[in-house]
């Protein structure tokens, strides 16, 4: 349980008990219960959800129920995409890791932000009522369970990098077991939509994470928290296509 806990603080601004030291390694052995944790963020969200679609229009309860996500989160994931993209202005891999580790956002950044949660929450209003509260607990589930994916499949940037650290404590069984639970909450309330969206979902994180691989010389923490936030926007998108598409 202590696992549990650590990814609970790690992953979500609840107040959990600091006591004792816990490293990144630790972190890496906690990546199980990743989804499970998110399984938990989404269905908080699914009742914030529930609520705000009976009392407010639903682009305005769509934008509280993102709003309350990202904060729930504190903007862990968000901060790792942004500074991803603000590191593509580099010229090479150490320029680029450089600019990463600035605390400051750049123009690359903040415009990228701007796009991701304008995508993010016409995705969520657009998505009918019966649907939107399935769809925020597999995003939250699917998206959770590419770190300890991602940690294994790509090399990390720096040997005593965050991403080194974490994936120094992943075992072997962390990836299947995460992809396991995050498929089973998938098909349970999506069905076959949730199969293609699992694939989605983790295809797009694996795909994100080759491409800045290749840019920054390895995987870094900003890199998985950006696989992260892009495996729940593919999710959310492949769950919208599912439901409006007319082939």
């Amino acid at each position: 349980m202590s696992r549990a806990l650590l990814a609970v603080r790690y992953l979500t601004i609840v107040p959990v008990s600091r006591r004792g030291h816990a490293g990144l390694e630790d972190l890496g052995a906690a990546a199980p219960w990743f989804p499970v944790v998110g399984a938990a963020l989404g269905l908080v969200l699914a009742v914030v959800d529930g609520v705000t679609t009976r009392v407010f229009p639903p682009l305005l309860a769509a934008l509280l129920t993102v709003t309350v996500w990202k904060l729930l989160t504190g903007g862990l994931h968000l901060d790792g995409l942004a500074d991803c993209l603000d590191g593509l202005a580099g010229r090479d891999p150490a320029e680029r890791r450089a600019i990463m580790a600035d605390s400051r956002i750049g123009a690359f950044g903040a415009i990228g932000l701007i796009f991701f949660l304008m995508l993010e929450l016409a995705a969520v209003s657009e998505l009918p009522h019966a649907q939107r509260w399935r769809a925020l607990l597999a995003a939250a589930v699917i998206a959770r369970a590419t770190p300890a994916l991602l940690g294994r499949l790509f090399r990390p940037a720096r040997a005593g990098g965050q991403g080194a650290l974490f994936a120094a404590g992943l075992a072997r069984t962390a990836a299947p077991a995460a992809l396991g639970i995050a498929l089973i909450v998938a098909v349970v309330v999506l069905g076959w939509a949730g199969v293609v969206a699992l694939a989605v979902g983790v295809g797009s994180a694996v795909a994100v994470a080759g491409f800045l691989t290749r840019r920054l010389g390895g995987v870094t923490g900003d890199v998985l928290g950006a696989g992260v936030e892009l495996a729940e926007l593919a999710v959310l998108l492949t769950v919208s296509a599912w439901t409006h598409a007319r082939l």
